[in-house]
């Protein structure tokens, strides 16, 4: 368990890093950021990798994920989550700008390995998000999940 919270530690302190100050939300297997902290690019996009892997509950049959707009509500400016792995893609839209609810949870299939895990946004402007994600067993049982930010820009 003191690995895990060091783990999601570091999953903070990186995205931090890259958000250039501006505070990031983490909790376990979640982590989240501020998409664009000048507020001026239309296409700023995060990217991370997420490795799904048998920690002794068994293996990984699936990722499981939602993202949250927790910034206030603007119009039309909503953020993105995409999942990708091998030859499969699924993603989600917080279609409620700023209320800080969870978008609807997206499952992608692929066992064990490495997921793509892309959020974006449709606008100029700020949003700070938080982006909840779990690696699961095909009966749903929570299991190895590990995450590597590679771009935040």
């Amino acid at each position: 368990m003191q690995f895990r919270i060091l783990k999601k530690l570091s999953v903070s302190i990186v995205m931090m890093a890259c958000t250039l100050g501006y505070t990031p939300i983490s909790g376990a297997d979640e982590g989240g950021a501020v998409l664009d902290p000048t507020a001026t690019v239309r296409n700023f996009t995060g990217y991370a990798q997420v490795t799904c892997f048998d920690n002794g509950n068994g293996p990984a049959d699936y990722l499981e994920a939602d993202i949250t707009d927790l910034s206030a509500p603007v119009e039309h400016l909503l953020v993105n989550l995409l999942l990708l792995k091998g030859d499969r893609a699924i993603g989600v839209s917080d279609t409620l700008s700023g209320d800080a609810n969870p978008s609807p949870s997206i499952i992608l299939q692929g066992g064990n390995g490495v997921y793509l895990l892309v959020v974006n946004k449709t606008d100029v402007g700020a949003r700070q998000f938080v982006v909840d994600y779990h690696c699961k067993t095909a009966t749903g049982v929570h299991t190895g999940t590990d995450i590597n930010v590679k771009q935040f820009e």
